[in-house]
């Protein structure tokens, strides 16, 4: 029987402080409302992760969303594939063969996306 998703997540922070509690579960938050977007259930891949994660910071953040997430210690996409695999390896995600922690790098800059491309008045 797997251990409640917080628990799992309060032992990633003890091993690997580097990402604050809030970045994990934001990430598990970021899946799960993709994957009620999805007409039929399917593999999220990376990319498209990244984004709702992206799209998710924007709404609830605003302006401030690339702080938060930093402040988190998420300052790329990059760390939101480390903080999947890290739940991958911790049982809380599961991955096909295929998914690696490769495909989350260089997706898109934060700066660009939180600021430079930032959605004025949408």
């Amino acid at each position: 029987m797997q251990p409640p998703v917080q628990e799992v997540i309060d032992q990633l922070c003890r091993r690997n402080p580097r990402f604050a509690p809030q970045g994990y579960l934001f990430v598990l938050e970021a899946l799960q409302i993709h994957m009620m977007l999805l007409e039929q259930p399917r593999h999220i891949t990376g990319p498209e992760l990244a984004g709702s994660v992206r799209d998710l910071a924007l709404k609830r953040f605003g302006l401030l969303a690339r702080t938060v997430l930093e402040h988190w210690g998420v300052t790329s996409t990059a760390d939101l594939g480390e903080i999947v695999f890290l739940l991958v390896d911790h049982g809380v995600l599961t991955k096909q063969d295929t998914d690696s922690r490769e495909d989350f790098d260089g997706l898109f800059s934060f700066e660009r996306a939180f600021e430079a491309e930032y959605p004025w008045g949408h």
